[in-house]
């Protein structure tokens, strides 16, 4: 224990300093109390420490599940998923064309909003399921959209006698838009069903957070605690997947209506 006045050392049991003799009686239940208390804050363990021991414990989990549920691989696997995922929202688009353009010979509107609408539940669910490569799959969005739009033609040529494939730039303009506006809605479905996957099963993301934490360290110039980088980082996982599939809806849906609504 030190002297309050003259920061010597004194023993513990001293009523009076040896150095600069002043009285400690006043002082003495005062200092216990922070002695105590230093000794709490000593004892208690590193804030990182319990992050890592809960990334730690969350990584055996997820091993444990994995080993519980093992993921199903192959190519009988491959083509389930392609069936359910790529071939179904097909047959559906595509019957959906025909009985808006076809058998119902109603607004054109609808079927571009059953465009936007259909594939992204299937994304959704997809990605939802478990953690999954995303390029195969967008690979698999383009083919999803391009076999529509190709398909709504061709139905569209055995009633009409029109050619399948666009004449001029102006049709190849909506071919694409109305490509895009399907692919970006599964891609949509995607990312949403991604964010919630990570946030039910959040994987142990040691190496990423050291490297995010170094990132946003050095862009903030030092001034946030281990702890605030932490949040922030938290956030960011949590927010932008968000943000980025808010903005892949709004392309979805821009390039769906665009030319149905004239604009």
């Amino acid at each position: 224990m030190k002297c309050p006045y003259c920061l010597s050392d004194i023993e513990d049991e001293a009523l009076v300093c040896k150095v600069c003799t002043r009285d400690l009686y006043l002082f003495k239940p005062l200092l216990e109390k922070i002695a105590k208390l230093e000794g709490q804050l000593a004892a208690v363990a590193d804030p990182a420490s319990f992050d890592a021991r809960i990334r730690d414990l969350e990584q055996q989990l997820a091993s444990a599940h994995e080993r519980l549920h093992p993921v199903r691989t192959g190519p009988l696997a491959f083509l389930l998923n392609l069936t359910v995922f790529i071939l179904l929202p097909l047959g559906l688009l595509l019957l959906s064309h025909w009985l808006i353009t076809i058998a119902l010979d109603t607004n054109l509107l609808y079927l571009r909003i059953i465009s936007i609408a259909v594939p992204l539940p299937f994304g959704l669910v997809l990605f939802l399921r478990r953690r999954r490569a995303v390029l195969p799959w967008f690979a698999g969005t383009v083919f999803l959209a391009i076999a529509s739009v190709i398909g709504m033609s061709w139905i569209t040529s055995l009633v009409d006698g029109t050619p399948v494939l666009p004449q001029n730039a102006f049709e190849w303009r909506e071919y694409l838009e109305y490509a895009a506006s399907i692919s970006f809605s599964f891609l949509t479905g995607m990312l949403l069903g991604g964010v919630l996957h990570s946030r039910s099963h959040r994987p142990a993301g040691k190496l990423r957070d050291t490297l995010l934490m170094s990132v946003i360290s050095r862009l903030v110039g030092g001034n946030l605690t281990p702890q605030q980088l932490g949040t922030l980082i938290k956030k960011l996982e949590e927010y932008g997947s968000s943000i980025v599939a808010v903005g892949t809806t709004a392309v979805s849906i821009y390039t769906g209506l665009k030319g149905v609504l004239g604009s």
